[in-house]
């Protein structure tokens, strides 16, 4: 996404945390929480598109700050946050005084680990012993979002900045009910997280909009409020949601919406939930009445079952859920409780690459 904005004319940075690639040039350098000053990576955001990048990779070493692709500093795990958020707030206000529009993907720590609130944030919650420790953490993250809110405020720019606020994943560890289970989990605990959306003069304060969406559509999304199309190879499984952000949806944003985790997929479509594990074990849930996935309903409602099947399986065959050009997949569905697959004979071919 940064890569598609940057050459439609948007300056993108990266702000805070992330672990995909970034290899290191002469291997692992140091140890995992302590990294040598000029340490290089590669295949790091700028790789991908991103013109700043200015984080760390893994909370593992997150007193390790990369800038660009450089480690150019060790610091206390405690003063990690304050740095990133400092560093976003200047952003924008760079970006103020210049005409280029900009993309920042700020992926803050809170509320993942390590929970290691700042000094001013301890006992801000109230709340004593470890859950308190991580209500100041969560305290934190909420005070930073204010200072990315504040700092678009002052420079001029709130009205025509869209500001999204989400998560990646459900709760780690343990699971919050009603939903089942939690991270990594084919369940809603895994998968449902906030989505939290700001655009003045654009989103009705206060609206909510109870279409379900993921992750992925902000591709399309980003492409449909600049009005340009997205390459037929390219994010396809994306939708563009900006309808239903200004309120001006009709019916369903997505025809349906696909779930990976290590166990298998799930696709869900309106309140129903059909889960397919790679073991060829199928799971039907209605969400609506069945939140907490408790009810199997695969034998019961097997026209149902059969029909997200059905759909499922046209996605894999057509390595898209988009409208589009054919696409490259090599993911197999297993059919049936033996866990045998079905094997597609027709190979796909990806046009558009």
């Amino acid at each position: 996404m940064a890569s598609f904005l940057k050459g439609r004319g948007y300056h993108t940075a990266c702000i805070g945390k992330w672990h995909l690639g970034m290899k290191w040039v002469d291997g692992m350098p140091g140890t995992e929480k302590q990294l040598p000053i000029g340490a290089r990576l590669i295949d790091g955001p700028n790789a991908l598109g991103f013109d700043y990048f200015y984080g760390f990779t893994h909370a593992r070493n997150i007193g390790s700050i990369i800038e660009q692709d450089r480690v150019v500093a060790n610091v206390k795990g405690i003063e990690n946050q304050p740095l990133m958020i400092g560093k976003a707030v200047k952003y924008i206000e760079e970006r103020s005084r210049v005409k280029k529009p900009f993309f920042l993907y700020f992926p803050m720590c809170p509320p993942h680990s390590p929970i290691v609130p700042a000094a001013e944030f301890a006992g801000k919650s109230g709340i004593p012993g470890k859950e308190g420790k991580y209500a100041d953490w969560v305290y934190q993250g909420d005070h930073m979002l204010g200072q990315i809110m504040d700092a678009l405020k002052r420079t001029g720019q709130e009205k025509n900045t869209l500001l999204i606020a989400t998560g990646d994943n459900g709760a780690a560890r343990r699971p919050y009910p009603p939903l089942r289970e939690a991270k990594s989990s084919i369940y809603e605990g895994g998968h449902r997280e906030p989505f939290v959306a700001r655009w003045p003069g654009k989103i009705n304060a206060g609206s909510v909009n109870h279409d379900v969406i993921c992750l992925n559509d902000l591709f399309a999304t980003c492409a449909d409020i600049i009005g340009d199309n997205l390459p037929p190879d390219a994010a396809e499984d994306s939708v563009s949601i900006l309808p239903g952000l200004l309120g001006k949806t009709t019916g369903p944003i997505r025809e349906a919406t696909i779930h990976q985790a290590p166990a298998g997929l799930a696709i869900r479509q309106g309140p129903w939930k059909l889960v397919m594990y790679r073991n060829g074990n199928r799971e039907l849930y209605n969400l609506k009445d069945d939140i907490s996935e408790t009810r199997d309903r695969s034998k019961t409602n097997r026209e149902v079952a059969g029909r997200l099947e059905k759909l499922m399986q046209s996605y894999i065959d057509r390595g898209r859920s988009t409208p589009g050009p054919v696409q490259k997949n090599e993911f197999e569905l297993p059919f049936g409780n033996s866990g045998t697959k079905k094997r597609n004979k027709k190979k796909n071919s990806s046009k558009g690459k």
